[in-house]
C-alpha cells in the first residue's frame, strides 16, 4: 500500500515509519521543510517527501493522489502560539478538502483521552480536530492516549529532569491527578496494527496502559527504576502560573509547554474500555517497563526521536530553516577564526559531537553562565542539551542552538541561536583547503544590539579561540 504520514518529522512519525517500511509499504512523507527530510531515506526506493504546509492549501498539490492511508500526527505547532485551537482546526479542515480529492481510504489520527466534562485547552482542541477530520470519503480511525512514555517524549524527559534533580520536592497538588501512561511501544503497535483494517473504519477507541497511577507514583516509580530514594510533598497552594515556572526551571521543558501541560495535568485521564486490544492484539507493559525499556534505548544511543528535536522546543524558530541558512553580511558583525586540521576526521568528530555532555570544549562554564542567563529572562537555556551525542541531523536541538546545516561529506555545520538576544547568531564550522574556518556572525537589532555585541566581545576572543583551537588538537 502507499501510505503517506503527516508530521513526518515529529515524535511519532519518525518512529512509525520504519515500521511501515518493514511491512515493504510505500511511504510518502509529508513535511513542511524539505531541509528537515531524515538523510537516511535519502536511497529509500520506498519512500517519497513532499513538501506540504497544512495551513497553506496551495503547497498540498504536492501530496500524490494515489496513496491509500493516511496518519494524521500534525500537532506540533499546538504549543507555538496563543491561537493554537484555530491553527489545528485550520489544518485539519485544509488536510480534509484535500485528501477528498484522493484516493485514500483509511485516515488514523492520534488524538487524546477526552472523557472528563472540563478539558483543557489543549484537550479541547485534539476533540474539535476529531469532529473536523469526520468525513463520507475515507475511514476515520482515531486512537486517543494518555500520558506517552518512552525515550524522548516530552513526559517522560520531565519525570526523568524531575527525578534526577530533586532528592525532595514540595510539588502541587495535581500530581495527585489520576492517568493511564501508554509505552511508545504500545502506541506505535496500535497505529502500525490497525492500517487496512476496515472494521476500524470510523470508530474511536480510548488506548491507555494497564495501570492507573497518579503523577505522584510515576515520579516514586520512576525513582525506583533508578534506584533513586525522592520525597514528594503537595501543597495546595501553588497557582497554575507558579507551577508552569516550577517545571521551567527544574526541567528541561520550555514555558509554553510548561503551562500547557499544567493545564492539562489538573484534569483526569482515564480511558473507556473497549476491545481494540484484542482486536490488534495488544497487551500493553507497565509504567516501570516503559520506563526500563526507555533507558535501555538512551544506554544504548538508539533514540529514534525526541520532543526537543521539535519545533515545540524552539525560542525562536517556527518551521521554515530555509530562510536561515543564508547567513547574512551586510550589517552584521563576525568573529572568524582559521586553524591547519591535523586530522580531519577526528576534528569534523569533535565539531559534530559538540555541545550536550561533552561541553564546547573550551570555557564551558561561560556557556553554561550564558545559559543560566538565558533562562533567567524566559530563553531555553543549555536544558534540551542535544539527542544524540555523535549524531547531528538538520532540525536538531543543540543546547541553545539548531541545526542549520550539518553535512559530514561537505564538512560544513550551521547553527542557529535561539536563546534571548537582541538580534540573530549564527554559528559555522566549514572545513576547506585543509584549513577549518570558524565564524561567530550577529546581526544586531537597534542600539540594543551592538551594545550587546561590544559588551561580550572579550568573551567571544577567550571562548572562540580556546574551541577552535581544541578542535584542532589530535
Amino acid at each position: 500500500m502507499k501510505i503517506l504520514v503527516t508530521g513526518a518529522t515529529g515524535y511519532i512519525g519518525k518512529r512509525i515509519i520504519p515500521l511501515l517500511l518493514n511491512d515493504h509499504h510505500r511511504v510518502v512523507c509529508a513535511i513542511r521543510d524539505k531541509l528537515r527530510a531524515d538523510k537516511n531515506y535519502a536511497n529509500e526506493d520506498l519512500i517519497e517527501i513532499v513538501e506540504a504546509d497544512f495551513l497553506k492549501p496551495e503547497t498540498l498539490h504536492n501530496i500524490p493522489k494515489d496513496i491509500d492511508i493516511v496518519y494524521y500526527l500534525i500537532h506540533s505547532m499546538s504549543n507555538s502560539s496563543n491561537d493554537f485551537e484555530s491553527l489545528e482546526e485550520r489544518c485539519a479542515i485544509n488536510f480534509k478538502n484535500y485528501i477528498e480529492t484522493t484516493n485514500a481510504k483509511q485516515v488514523i489520527y492520534l488524538s487524546g483521552i477526552t472523557n472528563e466534562t472540563n478539558l483543557s485547552k489543549h484537550l479541547q482542541s485534539r476533540k474539535n480536530v476529531e469532529d473536523c477530520l469526520k468525513s463520507d470519503a475515507y475511514g476515520l480511525t482515531i486512537f486517543k492516549a494518555g500520558i506517552i512514555v518512552g525515550s524522548g517524549s516530552s513526559s517522560f524527559e520531565i519525570i526523568r529532569d524531575l527525578v534526577e534533580k530533586l532528592p525532595f520536592m514540595i510539588a502541587p497538588k495535581w500530581l495527585n491527578t489520576k492517568t493511564q501512561p501508554l509505552a511508545v511501544r504500545d502506541v506505535l503497535a496500535f497505529l502500525h496494527r490497525s492500517a487496512g483494517k476496515e472494521k476500524l473504519y470510523n470508530k474511536s477507541y480510548d488506548v491507555f496502559g494497564s495501570e492507573v497511577l497518579t503523577y505522584k507514583q510515576m515520579l516514586l516509580q520512576f525513582a525506583e527504576v533508578r534506584s533513586l530514594k525522592r520525597y514528594i510533598l503537595t501543597v495546595p497552594i501553588m497557582t497554575p502560573k507558579l507551577s508552569s515556572y516550577w517545571l521551567y526551571f527544574v526541567t528541561s521543558t520550555s514555558y509554553k509547554l510548561a503551562s500547557s501541560l499544567v493545564d492539562s495535568m489538573g484534569i483526569q485521564i482515564i480511558g473507556k474500555p473497549s476491545n481494540i486490544n484484542k482486536i490488534l492484539e495488544v497487551n500493553p507493559m507497565t509504567y516501570k517497563q516503559a520506563v526500563e525499556l526507555a533507558f535501555e534505548k538512551i544506554e544504548q544511543n538508539s533514540i529514534v526521536s525526541s520532543w526537543k528535536d521539535s519545533m515545540i522546543s524552539s525560542g525562536r524558530l517556527r518551521n521554515n530553516l530555509h530562510k536561515y541558512i543564508n547567513v547574512p553580511k551586510y550589517g552584521c558583525f563576525t568573529d572568524y577564526k582559521e586553524r591547519k586540521v591535523i586530522n580531519t576526521e577526528k576534528t569534523i568528530d569533535k565539531i559534530w559531537s559538540i555541545g550536550g555532555k561533552n561541553g564546547w570544549y573550551y570555557g564551558t562554564f561561560l556557556w553554561k553562565i550564558r545559559g543560566y542567563i538565558d533562562k533567567l529572562f524566559g530563553g531555553i537555556g543549555l536544558r534540551r542539551g542535544r539527542t544524540s551525542p555523535t549524531n547531528l541531523e538538520v532540525g536538531d536541538a543543540l543546547d541553545f542552538w539548531r541545526v542549520i546545516y550539518a553535512d559530514k561529506a561537505q564538512q560544513k555545520l550551521l547553527l542557529y541561536a535561539e536563546m534571548r538576544l537582541p538580534g540573530e547568531a549564527w554559528l559555522e564550522f566549514k572545513i576547506e583547503e585543509g584549513l577549518l574556518k570558524q565564524t561567530a556572525t550577529f546581526r544586531p537589532r537597534g542600539i540594543w544590539g551592538r551594545l550587546y555585541w561590544y559588551s561580550v566581545l572579550p568573551f567571544h576572543g577567550f571562548i572562540f579561540k580556546g574551541m577552535i583551537n581544541k578542535l584542532v588538537t589530535v
